[in-house]
């Protein structure tokens, strides 16, 4: 058995590493940790985090292969925020990028997605506190999420 924590970062491929690390530091707000040029790879991290680095990203390059919508592998990734007006701000941010794709309710967490400009897709999303699941405990529903209402309810 492995003890797993918890999942410390991901690494994407992306095909310009400088648009990436762009969207990345002004949407996301993220902070370059590190550079390296001799693997065209730039590591970043979250401001409001700890670790050294949450999201690796390695150019490759604008004729990499891009592997088929739904076929086997990452899916997306979620990002989590502390309040839930900050899926509003999120929403917004990724409008403006051109890069909203939709919105769930999953009961226990509420989420916007989105993909970057390499088609990478990622979810935004805020947790209830944990004592506030009840039913939510065993379940994830995928409803339609009314942002505002939820909003009202958890602010």
């Amino acid at each position: 058995m492995i003890p797993v924590r918890r999942l410390n970062h991901a690494v994407l491929f992306v095909s310009d590493l400088e648009r990436a690390v762009a969207f990345y530091t002004e949407a996301f707000d993220m902070q370059v940790a590190a550079q390296e040029p001799a693997a065209n790879a730039a590591f970043l991290r979250a401001r409001r985090g700890d670790n050294h680095h949450d999201l690796g990203l390695f150019g490759r390059g604008a004729g990499a292969p891009h592997p088929p919508r739904g076929s086997t592998g990452l899916y997306h990734l979620a990002w989590q925020v502390d309040d839930i007006r900050d899926l509003a701000e999120a929403r917004e941010t990724l409008r403006a990028y051109g890069a909203l794709t939709g919105e769930s309710d999953h009961g226990a967490t509420k989420s916007i997605y989105g993909v970057d400009p390499d088609g990478n897709e990622f979810e935004i999303m805020w947790m209830l506190p944990r004592d506030q699941w009840g039913a939510y405990e065993g379940e994830a529903p995928v409803r339609p999420l009314d942002l505002d209402a939820e909003i009202a309810k958890h602010s």
